[in-house]
């Protein structure tokens, strides 16, 4: 009898596991984004890279350069530019609700170069908000949509602001 349970009690948890690997599985090949009339709409799930992500649609379909904004659950990290130092001063937030973000996409020496902010609240509904230096999908999810636009903009360091610039040089 006893080794009857066991052998169960194995078959149960053999299953759970494989149950358990095949959901992660499922998560990590759903489609994260699809083409709409304005550009794409991406939707992002828990432990998703936002930044990281909208760098990868930018690279996989090429985009010129685009403006996007999102909303959902996030654990995410603020940073406050100090234009004396010429950093930024971070600060992270956990398990809040991305109230608003928008940013541009554009590139910079041949590669996707991101700006972004956004605005969080938490659970008392105080909110806290500023650049984004990186964020992952919390518990839900993120919505995000991608407006694409029909110019490639290149993103240029400017000397006396000490930051990268969006610059409008040589666009019609």
């Amino acid at each position: 009898m006893k080794h009857l349970v066991l052998t169960i009690l194995l078959l149960v948890s053999a299953s759970a596991a494989t149950l358990a690997q095949s959901g992660r599985k499922a998560q990590t090949t759903m489609k994260k984004y699809t083409r709409v009339p304005a550009g794409y709409l991406m939707v992002l799930r828990q432990g998703d890279s936002i930044l990281n992500e909208i760098e990868a649609l930018a690279q996989a379909e090429k985009i010129p350069s685009a403006t996007f904004n999102g909303m959902g659950f996030v654990n995410i990290t603020f940073g406050f530019f100090d234009f004396k130092t010429r950093q930024y001063d971070p600060k992270e937030f956990r398990d809040v609700e991305l109230a608003s973000m928008q940013g541009t996409i554009a590139w910079q020496k041949g590669k996707v170069s991101l700006h972004a902010h956004g605005v969080v609240t938490d659970k008392s509904f105080q909110a806290y908000g500023g650049h984004i230096l990186k964020g992952a999908v919390g518990t839900g999810s993120v919505e995000i949509l991608v407006t694409v636009h029909d110019q490639r903009l290149e993103r240029v360091f400017e000397d006396a602001l000490g930051a990268n610039v969006l610059s409008l040089e040589g666009t019609k």
